[in-house]
């Protein structure tokens, strides 16, 4: 069975996962219901959400490229990428405690068909005319759901990455066997050589042909 001939693990393009487009949605909203809802100044949620937004896709980034060489920084990345999503929809329902806004659920009329479009869309550019003219609770709603796929999806992730982790190891494993790959194609080059050496004299020996 031929080795692995490389240290660095493959990798999905971090651009490609929906979780991070979905984070990057996240983001964008967030810096929209800030600007919109919240004060300028003398508010700290500003900066907190923000934050918590920015940190939610840009560990998921970092956690990606690290993963090349190792897993656990790409399971302890991915897993703070995911509290802080877990932080930022704390601060969107707060915001509708605190200002007597409803959290929809299945009751609500609308909410099979914002669940829907939350689920469907994984880019900003489809949000961005519901983010201009939404209301507070429109936002926070629509937020919150965004936040709810994607902690899902972080789940899904993080239980793959520690599967593969089972399965195919990290570094150090993956050294050993780019090392006992190498071995194996040099003793496998040695032999080969050998045989041929034996073969030629053979026949220069049936020919009469000292060596």
């Amino acid at each position: 069975m031929q080795q692995s001939k490389t240290i660095f693990k493959q990798t999905a393009d971090w651009r490609n996962l929906r979780l991070y487009q979905k984070s990057d949605v996240l983001y964008q909203l967030t810096v929209v219901f800030c600007r919109r809802f919240l004060p300028v100044y003398g508010d700290r949620t500003v900066d907190q959400m923000v934050q918590a937004a920015r940190s939610g896709k840009q560990n998921i980034v970092e956690g990606s490229e690290d993963g090349k060489t190792s897993t656990e920084s790409e399971l302890r990345l991915i897993n703070i990428a995911r509290g802080s999503i877990a932080e930022l929809r704390e601060d969107y329902e707060d915001y509708a405690k605190n200002h007597g806004l409803p959290l929809w659920d299945g009751k609500h009329p609308r909410f099979n068909n914002m669940l829907r479009f939350c689920r469907e869309h994984n880019d900003f550019a489809d949000y961005a005319p519901l983010a201009s003219r939404a209301t507070d609770e429109e936002f926070c709603n629509m937020a919150v759901t965004v936040c709810r796929f994607t902690d899902r999806m972080m789940a899904s992730y993080l239980e793959y990455l520690e599967q593969r982790f089972v399965t195919e190891g990290g570094i150090k494993e993956r050294m050993h066997s780019a090392r006992t790959g190498f071995r194996q194609e040099q003793d496998a080059r040695m032999n080969a050589l050998e045989q041929e050496n034996r073969r030629l004299k053979e026949l220069l020996k049936q020919h009469g042909i000292p060596f």
